[in-house]
């Protein structure tokens, strides 16, 4: 007997949350997502942040942005090749459960990731800075949208057919660190001039514009920009993501 529509997205939904606590209980506190998602980032910030007397208002915003850059597309690198490795991953695709909601609570997984790291910083900058938060509402959803998109960015990068998480990362931190350096975080993109333009093919430029302008009401591009542009990126993340990890499990 066929299930209907509503059971059977019920049943997918259910499964991918599954899929959400076993990244959640085995792979936050693994050692390489606490290097390449919280202390690499951080101790990259530190030292670029470090003597330049920075406002709060551009600090904070800047070290949140570069967390859940860094947390949130970490999670999957980290999940799905050490997956191959022990065959969890070829158990999952033969279960009763679609490819999409395998893919899904991967990501969720990342996004929540990606949002609890990227609150540290806020919280210390609340505490030792005095950060006040303008639009707390528009705060909660910018850090669903970013961590959304920068996990979706992790499960693009692992699906690189490989068994071995050092292979994802070290490929993937070939286009984050690029990213990071060209997004205005350590150069304002008012300051580029003409080079200004590069920083538009960075998502964690609109990422770091969106956090400023929730917890300070100022931002380079508005809003509306940012969350078209973060759209833009999460659907090209999503669609090479779903694609490349079902032509992966074809030829498998």
């Amino acid at each position: 007997m066929t299930s209907s529509p509503p059971a059977r997205i019920w049943r997918e939904l259910r499964s991918a949350w599954a899929i959400t606590k076993k990244d959640a209980r085995i792979y936050y506190l693994r050692p390489g997502s606490i290097m390449f998602g919280i202390l690499f980032p951080l101790f990259l910030f530190i030292s670029f942040a470090i003597g330049r007397d920075l406002p709060a208002g551009v600090l904070v915003p800047g070290l949140m942005a570069i967390s859940v850059f860094f947390a949130a597309s970490s999670i999957g690198p980290m999940a799905v090749p050490t997956e191959r490795k022990t065959k969890t991953y070829e158990r999952m695709i033969t279960a009763p459960v679609s490819p999409l909601s395998i893919l899904v609570g991967e990501i969720v997984g990342g996004a929540i990731f990606g949002a609890i790291i990227a609150a540290v910083p806020l919280i210390i900058g609340i505490v030792f800075y005095g950060t006040l938060i303008v639009n707390p509402i528009g705060l909660i959803g910018v850090l669903v949208l970013v961590s959304f998109a920068f996990s979706a960015m992790g499960i693009m990068f692992a699906a690189i057919p490989t068994d071995n998480p050092g292979d994802v990362m070290m490929i993937l931190n070939f286009i984050r660190l690029p990213l990071l350096f060209i997004s205005g975080i350590f150069i304002p993109v008012s300051a580029m001039g003409v080079y200004g333009a590069v920083a538009l093919v960075s998502p964690l430029t609109y990422a770091k514009d969106m956090i400023q302008y929730v917890l300070t009401g100022t931002g380079y591009y508005g809003p509306f920009i940012d969350v078209i542009g973060m759209l833009i990126f999460t659907g090209i993340f999503l669609w090479i993501g779903v694609r490349l990890h079902e032509r992966n499990r074809k030829s498998g």
